[in-house]
This record gives structure tokens, sequence and C-alpha cells, in this order.
């Protein structure tokens, strides 16, 4: 019997619930391109429902107590959000942890050069990507330039309609005989992603002659009239090429959202609505995490494998009244965590990289994946069974649909989460997530009805869990 999808189990409420929580959501991709406008957003949405910057609490020793709500953000990369509950920190807490860094193109550190007439940007591409989806699309430059004096300059081209963009060029189909007979991944090299940004050459009526690199100092001269910066800032710049445009309603039924970065922006800000939505003191101390460089490995100071977050835990811990280094160890090893990333939805186009009976599909919910990593289990955390047991149970009795599934069939491929990460300090983990089509492309494709019922679950997941 064929399953049915929550389009055809929704109450006309719920239908209307559902487009409000898009709607939020689409508004939270278009403000939030990076992962430092990620920070930004949620730190602001953070403080609208009452929570406040942990450091103040720390700085004046305030204690906390159930009810209290608390955050921490570090170099608007990363952010981690406290509801304290009822029950001592010791007994665990129930964490919502998500990534918010996307595939893209990065700006490098001397990127502005000319050649022929044209200025182009230097750029190193950020994450798994297919190099060709990113050539002749309209594209913005998002970002910071930190300069020498302490000024941060903020950058944002391209997304306004008044905005310039800019785009990565392509031979035409009469002279890419050759190209074409190359395989997908060297079809665009990565050292041909170059963005281009101008060809209006500089003119100086009070100097004769032509300019050397007259429009490469064009380009100079207009950063320097519009952001006061020259061209040595870009050292200490990070500057982020992403798609132009805003999310968008796909299909004639309204029923899918199209926009960048849902990968993994929309298990992100799902969590966050969860968290902040809630209207009592929980039992568990509630937690949210959002991190950067899930992409590349979760490394450095902002990755899940730094120590930040077990840091903050401790900070917290301490203005309750727990100070031991064996309560931090007990707090992390007693929680449990909704590890949310994005999966793979079955796309019937490429099916023979799925199978079928476990893979995950739009409209039936949150997709739990017991392992992911890649072929034998590689780089996997593997959920406990009783773990999964608990989850079935707290989601069956408040009726939120899930669905569990494994990216692809076992030899096809596979990927990796934050999910063993945090599994290493003993606490139960399952990677949870929403199901995508076009997963790592510049715009991606999901279910207006998954992010809602993701939300519901995530909801379920922070009050019932035990």
């Amino acid at each position: 019997m064929k399953e049915k999808t929550l389009w055809e189990t929704y109450t006309p409420k719920q239908r209307k619930e559902m487009e409000t929580v898009c709607r939020q959501y689409m508004d939270c991709m278009d403000e939030a391109k990076t992962e430092r406008e990620a920070v930004r957003l949620t730190v602001k949405m953070a403080e609208a429902a009452g929570y406040r910057p942990l450091e103040e609490a720390i700085k004046s020793e305030r204690k906390l107590a159930a009810g209290d709500k608390v955050y921490t953000a570090y170099n608007e990369k990363l952010v981690v959000l406290y509801h304290m509950g009822e029950k001592s920190m010791e007994e665990g807490m129930n964490i919502l942890g998500a990534h918010i860094d996307s595939p893209r193109l990065d700006v490098k550190q001397n990127p502005l050069y000319e050649a022929e007439g044209f200025a182009y940007l230097d750029t190193h591409y950020y994450g798994g990507i297919k190099k060709y989806q990113w050539v002749t699309i309209p594209l913005a430059i998002h970002g910071v330039v930190a300069k020498k004096d302490g000024t941060v300059v903020e950058v944002n081209v391209g997304e306004a309609d008044s905005d310039p963009v800019f785009t990565i060029t392509d031979i035409l189909p009469h002279l890419g005989a050759s190209q074409m007979e190359k395989k997908a991944a060297q079809l665009i090299e990565g050292e041909k992603l170059d963005l281009l940004v101008g060809s209006m050459p500089l003119t100086d009526e009070k100097e004769e002659g032509e300019t050397k690199e007259a429009v490469k100092a064009g380009v100079l001269k207009l950063l320097k009239e519009k952001y006061d910066i020259e061209e040595e800032d870009f050292l200490s710049a990070e500057l982020e090429i992403v798609p132009a445009g805003k999310a968008r309603e796909l299909g004639l039924d309204r029923s899918m959202i199209l926009a960048y970065g849902h990968d993994d922006r929309i298990c992100a800000f799902t969590s966050l609505m969860a968290m902040l939505d809630q209207k009592e003191t929980p039992k568990r101390t509630s937690c949210c995490i959002l991190v950067d460089k899930e992409e590349i490995g979760s490394y450095g100071a902002s990755g899940m494998q730094s120590r930040y977050f077990e840091n903050m835990t401790a900070e917290v811990l301490n203005l309750c009244g727990l100070t031991s280094s064996l309560a931090l160890r007990r707090t992390l090893q007693n929680s449990k965590m909704l590890s949310s990333d994005v999966s793979a939805a079955y796309d019937p186009l490429f099916a023979d990289v799925f199978e079928k009976k476990n893979s995950a599909y739009f409209g039936r919910g949150p997709v739990f994946n017991k392992y992911t990593g890649s072929r034998g289990k590689s780089g996997s955390s593997d959920a406990n069974a009783e773990y999964i047991a608990s989850l079935r149970r707290i989601f069956d009795e408040s009726d939120v649909r899930f669905q569990t599934a494994e990216l692809g069939k076992v030899d096809a491929g596979g990927g990796g989460t934050i999910a063993w990460i945090m599994a290493s300090y003993g606490m139960e983990v399952i990677d949870s997530g929403i199901a995508l089509l076009c997963m790592h492309a510049p715009m991606e494709v999901a279910s207006k009805a998954d992010v809602y019922e993701a939300v519901r679950g995530y909801q379920v997941f922070l009050r019932d869990m035990e």
C-alpha cells in the first residue's frame, strides 16, 4: 500500500500554519546566505525571544535558574543557545545541532587581476560542488573586509534590485567540442572559477596616455569610493560568492521551495524556530548549536571539532553551581541529540543510485539516518536501537510523521555530519534532517511540508525526550 504524504493528512489549520512557518523560513534564507549572516540573524531572533548573552551572566556572576535563556556566539561563525530546564544539567540536555555553512566560492587573498580588458576575482571553491553548475548564473558577493585600523566593512552586492550581479563565464557550444569530451569533473577547472567583475577602463583626463591595467584600476576606484578599501585589504577579507536572488516557491502548486543553502540552513533555522517557540520551562535543559565548517570536515575554531561548545557548557554549569570537570562529563554523556543535517530525496530521474525502500521522499516528514558515512559505514556514529525506539515513541505520541533512510545505495557514495563528533562524548546521537533534491547545487529544492513537520518534530524532541 502506498504511504500517504503529509499533504494528504494535513488539516486546513495545519496547512495555514505550514505556510506561515515556510514564509518565515524563506525570509531567514533571504537574510542569511553566509554563516556570519546566519549568526547575526540568530542572535537577533534569540534576543527578541528573551535570550541574553551568556557573557553578561559570567561577568556579573549571575546564577542561572530554570527558565533562564542565554546564548553565546563566537566570531560570528558559531552560536549556542541554552534554555535552562527544571532538572539538573548533570542529567543531560536535549540538543539540536546543525551547520550554517554551505558550499560556495571564496575570494582568494590576492584575487583581483586584469586579463585582456576584463577584471576578475580569483576564487577557491568551498565544500563539495559540481564546478560546472556555478558558471553563467547570476552571483552575489557577501562578506566582510577587516582593515588594519580595526574597522570592519560589510560587503553585500548583488541582492538588491538596483545592484549589479556577477558571473563566471563558459565557452560557447560552437567552440566547446573538446570541452564536451571531458568528464564532468573536468568540464570546468577549479582555477577557471574566476568571477567577472568589470570591463570598463578607468579614464583619467589629468594623465596623458593609457592607464596600465585600466579596467582593474577602475574596479579599485569603485571599491575605494563605495567601501574605502584598498587592494591590499583583500588580505584580511572574508568574501563569499553565492547565487544572487531570493528563495522562491517552486511548482504550479507552490508546494516546494527553491533556494541557495538549504544544506544545512534548512535544519538550522527549523531547529532555531523550535528552540525559540518553547512557551514553558523544559524539563531537561534545551540546547541549540549552529556551527560552521561542516562542509570541510568541521575543523577550525568555529567548527564542531573545536572545544567552544564544551567550554561554554562548562561556563553554564559553573553558573549553576556545578564546577567540577566530572559534572561537565556527566552533562555531555547524559545528553541526547538530533544531529540535524539534510538527506538525499529520492529522485526518479536518477533512480539508479537509490535503494527505493530505504530512501527519503518528499512530503513524508523529517528523516532519521541511523548511520551515514560511506560504503562500510565509514565515518558514521551509528545510532543506538534503544535511542531510535524512544524517538519513535515520542514522535508517534505527538502524531509527528518521520521516515528513515540511507544516503543512496551502499556503494553509490555517502556523506558525513557532526554526529560522530558529539557521539564521542558518549551521548546518544542520530542524524535527523530534511530531504532535498539537488543537494550541493547552487539552488536546492525542499518540500514545504517537510519544513513544517521538521519544526513540529524538533519541538517534540526538546519537550518530551527523557
